[in-house]
């Protein structure tokens, strides 16, 4: 396992866990802050994980709960953000917003040992590792990722797992691996990004 003093920040993604075992996982990896990316911090399945709860259970762990879903949220209100019927990671990368709630995210590294917060267990099927992972390494910072089992992983190999699910991991006569792993990136950011709303109401 990766200690978790190696990177600038860490994310994980809530799943099912119950409450007590999600504070173990951001206690072991010493985690002080959680920076909630998710464009709606509810759960009705999980209630525990819901927004409010959160802020209100957290701080009794020493951990401050941190709101950031409505620059960093995966489910962007401008419909300008959204192509093919699904979030477009490309278009919200560049946004003013996003890159905003980025700078907010440094910042708030700079202070905390900082953690991501999005729903899905698997760092791969969330945009808090295809999207905001990805610009965050882009501006030179070590993200590490909080699996289910507690082993922290780097982005650079979840980025070699990507490749190697994208069957794009051989070396290509005609794609370097920058290449090769950006087009992992799209398939992937396409496969998984939130639908637009006004494709949920067809």
């Amino acid at each position: 396992m990766t200690a978790p003093a190696t990177f600038d920040l860490l994310t994980i993604g809530h799943s099912n866990h119950p409450a007590e075992r999600f504070t173990a996982l951001l206690k072991g990896a010493g985690v002080t802050a959680i920076a909630d990316v998710r464009s709606v911090p509810f759960s009705r399945r999980f209630p525990w994980f819901s927004g409010k709860a959160l802020a209100e259970r957290l701080p009794r762990h020493g951990i401050a709960y941190l709101a950031f879903g409505e620059t960093l949220g995966g489910r962007p209100r401008d419909p300008a953000l959204y192509c093919d019927g699904v979030a477009d990671y490309a278009a919200m990368a560049e946004s003013t917003e996003f890159r905003s709630g980025l700078d907010n995210a440094v910042s708030e590294a700079r202070r905390h040992r900082l953690c991501l917060l999005c729903a899905e267990r698997e760092p791969l099927d969330c945009h808090r590792c295809l999207l905001i992972g990805r610009a965050l390494a882009k501006r030179g910072l070590s993200l590490g990722h909080i699996l289910g089992d507690g082993r922290i992983e780097s982005h650079p190999d979840t980025e070699e797992r990507l490749l190697a699910g994208s069957g794009a991991a051989a070396a290509d006569l005609f794609q370097d691996r920058p290449a090769r792993l950006a087009e992992a990136y799209r398939r992937r950011a396409r496969a998984m990004a939130a639908p637009s709303p006004a494709r949920l109401k067809a």
